[in-house]
C-alpha cells in the first residue's frame, strides 16, 4: 500500500475514534462543559495533562530544536519539565481547592474585582492565541506534506475536527479524547526512534543509544556528530554558544510559564479532590518524561541521518556532496512543501550544505568554488521527515503523521476551551449577564469556542515564527502575566486588587512589547534580532522572566501603599492553604 493511502487511513481511524469519544462524553452542564463535573481520575487527568501539554511544540519542533541547537536546546527540555514540579508544589493543589472552573474566576474572586477577572481574561486570550497558532501551523504542516493537500486545507480539515469535539464534548469531551491522543502520539514518537536508534547505534533504547557508539565504528554518537557539524563550519554538537544569562532567563521563563498556562492549570480543576491535583502532576511529568527523554537522542539521530545523507565524503571533495538530480524521494516531497528548499548558487548541480555564517568556513568554501550555503532546511520537518530519511517502512510514517495531528489537536483544543469558558463565564456570565440561565451559558460557551477555532485557523496559516519559537513566546506571556499574580494571591494575604491589575497589565505589556520590537511578529522589526541587541543579553524567549519580575515588583510595591485586602478575601486566602481538618 503506498504511503499516502496507508496515511490517509491511519488518520482517519485516528480522527474518527477522537470524534466517537466526543459523542460518547458529550457534555450536558456547565461543570461538564469547563471541568468535566470534576470526575476525573488522576492517571487518566495525569495522561490527558501530558496531551494537553505535549504540543506539536514538543512532538514536531522540539527535536528539531535539539537537532539544530545541540546543547543550547537543554533550556527547553530543562524549562519545559522543570515548570511541573513547581505546578505541583506551589499552584495545582491550591487551585483544586478553591474549586471553580477557570483561572480568571480564582483571580477575580482572590482579588475581589471584576476589573481583576477582565485583565485576567485578556491575559489568557493573549497567551492562548499565541500558543495556538504554532499548533494550527503544526497541523498544517503534517497535511500538506502527508496527505498530500494545501496547508489550508489541511488547517480546515483540523479546525473541524477540534470543532466537534470541543464544541460537542468540552472539557469531559476533551479529557477523554487527549487520553486517546496521548496513547497516539506517544506510539508515534517511540516506535521510530528505537527503529531509528537500533538502525545506527544498534541499541534499541534511544536514551541508551544517545550515549552509544555508531555501528560503522565512528566512534560514540555525540563524537560523530560533533566531528562532522564542525567540518562543516557549525558550532560543535556538544558546546554551547548562549550566554549563561540567556540560558538562565529562558529556563525561568519556560518554567513559571509552564506554572501559568491557563489550560494547564484547568486540568487540576478536573479531579474529585485536592490531593488527586498533585498526584496528577506527578502522573503528568512521568508521560511527559517518556517523550522528552527520547527527544535528544531523537534530535541527534535526525541531524546525523540529515547531514550524512547530502554530505558522503570529506568537505571539499567532488564526491563530497549529493547531486542535486540524485537527490533522494523524501528530499523531492518535502521540497514540494516548501519547507525543504535548495538554490544552486554556484550552478555546479550539487548540494552545498554548511555554516556560511562562519566567516573563516565561509573563505574557505568560497576559494573551493562554493557561493554561499544552498540548503534551507525548516526546524519543523526534523522529526515527520526522520522516518523516510532513515526509510523505515510506510506504516511507521504514517504513524508518526496521525502522532503529529494528535499533538497538536490535543493542545489546540485545551487552549480554545479555556479561551470559550474565559469569554461565556469569566466574561458573560460573571460580568456583562450574571442572571444568564445554564443552557445559554453552555450555548455562549460553544459559540465562543467555534469563533476560537475561526481565529485560531487564521493564526496558523499565518503564523509569527516556527512552532516551538511560537510555544516558547507564548510561556513567557504566561510567566509575565497570570503566573505572579495566582502565586501571590495563594501566598499573601497582603497583596490586593490594585496590585494584581497593575502587576499583570504591566508584565504583559512590557514582555509583548519586547516581543514585537525584536521578533517583528506583527510589523517589521524594528532593531535587529542579535545578542548584542538585547536588554541584558536576554533573547525574546527568555524576557518572560523579566516581564515577571517586574509583574512581582509592582504588585508587592502598589499592594503595600493602598489598602489590605478586606477581612473576607483573607480568609479566602487562609481557606485555600490550610487543609480541611487541619485545626
Amino acid at each position: 500500500m503506498d504511503l499516502q493511502t496507508l496515511t490517509y487511513i491511519v488518520v482517519g481511524l485516528s480522527f474518527a475514534l477522537y470524534i466517537g469519544i466526543a459523542f460518547w462524553s458529550k457534555a450536558r452542564t456547565t461543570g461538564d462543559f469547563y471541568v468535566a463535573g470534576k470526575h476525573v481520575h488522576p492517571v487518566a487527568n495525569g495522561m490527558a495533562t501530558a496531551a494537553d501539554w505535549m504540543s506539536a511544540a514538543s512532538f514536531i519542533s522540539m527535536a528539531g530544536l535539539i537537532a539544530f541547537l545541540g546543547y543550547d536546546s537543554s533550556v527547553y527540555l530543562m524549562g519545559w519539565t522543570g515548570g511541573y514540579v513547581l505546578l505541583a508544589l506551589l499552584l495545582a493543589p491550591y487551585l483544586r481547592r478553591f474549586g471553580k472552573f477557570t483561572v480568571p474566576e480564582f483571580i477575580g474572586e482572590r482579588y475581589g474585582s471584576d476589573a481583576a477577572r477582565v485583565v485576567a481574561v485578556i491575559c489568557l486570550i493573549v497567551i492562548s492565541f499565541t500558543y495556538v497558532a504554532g499548533q494550527m501551523r503544526g497541523v498544517g504542516i503534517v497535511f500538506s506534506r502527508f496527505l498530500n493537500v494545501d496547508i489550508s486545507v489541511g488547517l480546515a480539515v483540523g479546525m473541524a475536527v477540534v470543532f466537534l469535539y470541543a464544541v460537542l464534548g468540552g472539557m469531559k469531551g476533551i479529557t477523554y479524547t487527549q487520553v486517546a491522543q496521548y496513547c497516539v502520539l506517544i506510539f508515534a514518537y517511540t516506535v521510530p526512534a528505537v527503529f531509528i536508534s537500533l538502525q545506527v547505534t544498534g541499541v534499541g533504547v534511544p536514551q541508551v543509544a544517545f550515549g552509544s557508539d555508531v555501528v560503522n565504528g565512528g566512534g560514540s554518537l555525540l563524537t560523530t556528530l560533533d566531528r562532522i557539524v564542525t567540518d562543516l563550519g557549525f558550532t560543535a554538537y556538544t558546546s554551547g554558544s548562549k550566554g549563561a544569562a540567556d540560558v538562565f532567563f529562558i529556563t525561568l521563563a519556560l518554567m513559571i510559564g509552564t506554572a501559568g498556562l491557563p489550560h494547564v492549570l484547568v486540568r487540576f480543576f478536573t479531579v474529585p479532590k485536592v490531593r488527586h491535583a498533585r498526584a496528577s502532576a506527578g502522573y503528568a511529568l512521568l508521560f511527559i518524561a517518556i517523550l522528552y527523554t527520547t527527544a535528544p537522542a531523537v534530535g541527534a539521530l535526525a541531524r546525523l541521518n540529515l547531514t550524512t545523507t547530502i554530505q558522503t565524503g570529506e568537505v571539499f571533495e567532488e564526491t563530497a556532496n549529493l547531486p542535486y538530480e540524485e537527490r533522494p524521494d523524501w528530499f523531492r516531497t518535502w521540497e514540494e512543501t516548501g519547507l525543504l528548499r535548495f538554490e544552486d548558487k554556484n550552478g555546479d548541480g550539487r548540494i552545498q550544505y554548511y555554516n556560511d555564517a562562519n566567516p573563516d568556513f565561509a573563505r574557505l568554501a568560497q576559494a573551493n568554488g562554493w557561493r554561499g550555503n544552498e540548503l534551507t532546511v525548516d526546524r519543523d520537518i526534523i522529526v515527520l521527515a526522520n522516518p523516510e530519511i532513515a526509510g523505515l517502512p510506510n506504516w511507521v510514517i504514517a504513524l508518526v503523521a496521525a502522532g503529529g495531528i494528535a499533538a497538536a489537536l490535543s493542545t489546540a483544543a485545551g487552549l480554545l476551551l479555556v479561551i470559550s469558558a474565559a469569554v461565556s463565564h469569566d466574561l458573560i456570565k460573571s460580568v456583562f449577564a450574571r442572571n444568564i440561565s445554564e443552557r445559554n451559558e453552555l450555548r455562549a460557551g460553544r459559540i465562543s469556542a467555534g469563533l476560537a477555532v475561526l481565529l485560531a485557523g487564521y493564526l496558523g496559516y499565518n503564523p509569527p515564527g516556527f512552532v516551538a519559537e511560537v510555544v516558547a513566546l507564548a510561556f513567557g506571556l504566561a510567566a509575565a502575566s497570570l503566573f505572579p499574580a495566582i502565586l501571590l494571591g495563594i501566598l499573601s494575604l497582603r497583596v490586593n486588587k490594585q496590585g494584581a491589575i497593575a502587576g499583570m497589565l504591566t508584565g504583559l505589556l512590557f514582555t509583548i512589547g519586547y516581543i514585537i520590537y525584536f521578533k517583528g511578529v506583527f510589523v517589521e522589526p524594528f532593531a535587529a534580532n542579535v545578542p548584542e541587541n538585547w536588554l541584558f543579553g536576554i533573547s525574546p524567549e527568555g524576557i518572560g522572566a523579566v516581564g515577571a519580575a517586574i509583574n512581582l515588583a509592582v504588585t508587592l510595591a502598589l499592594s503595600a501603599l493602598t489598602p489590605a485586602p478586606p477581612e473576607s478575601i483573607q480568609a479566602l486566602v487562609r481557606r485555600i492553604r490550610v487543609p480541611s481538618g487541619s485545626g
